[in-house]
């Protein structure tokens, strides 16, 4: 099956030895989870340092009061 997602185009491959361990696992050396780390910070900084929308606290207040104030220390 075959996804058009602009020009680019997204096969599913299905793999009957997808159950299976591969010998070797991939792994990122420290360098690169730092580096992925930090621009993944750095994308998403702006976006946390916004407040929460007064329905999302809204939502949240109705959730808290159904499940008897359960949810208040998470």
């Amino acid at each position: 099956m075959t996804v058009d997602k602009g020009n680019k185009l997204a096969r599913v491959v299905h793999d009957s030895s997808s159950g299976r361990k591969l010998a070797t696992d991939p792994k990122l050396d420290s360098s690169s989870q730092k580096r992925i780390g930090d621009q993944l910070r750095a994308m998403y900084d702006e976006l946390m340092q916004q407040p929460v929308p007064d329905r999302f606290k809204e939502l949240l207040d109705q959730l808290e009061k159904k499940n008897g104030g359960k949810g208040a220390a998470q």
